[in-house]
């Protein structure tokens, strides 16, 4: 299957953004779900994605308490910090200038 080269969605680059402000802590999807307001059903697929074009590392739980099955868990790759700073730049310039389409520069996207 061909991966498109299209920048990633609104959402998606909320949640770039929000594993941006800790890159090196590993977070798990319903946490993410609570940071951005994003439904279950549109964070794992998001998730997924950006994992898939190398932005996000992914592991299983170890630590895991007594009663709970262990949670899939996700950081930001170097390439994935540099993409979610391309596009937090992107953000600030565009709301200084208008509504312009936020999109990382050539060479990032798989």
């Amino acid at each position: 299957m061909q991966q498109r080269n299209r920048p990633p969605s609104g959402q998606a680059q909320t949640v770039l953004g929000v594993l941006a402000e800790d890159p090196a802590t590993w977070r798990h999807g319903y946490d993410l779900c609570q940071h951005t307001g994003l439904k279950a059903g549109s964070m794992y697929p998001i998730l997924m994605r950006l994992a898939d074009r190398g932005w996000l590392e992914t592991a299983w739980e170890t630590d895991i308490p007594a009663g709970r099955p262990p949670r899939h868990l996700y950081r930001l790759t170097e390439s994935g910090m540099t993409i979610a700073k391309e596009f937090a730049a992107a953000k600030v310039q565009s709301s200084r200038i208008g509504n312009a389409p936020l999109r990382p520069q050539a060479g990032h996207a798989k």
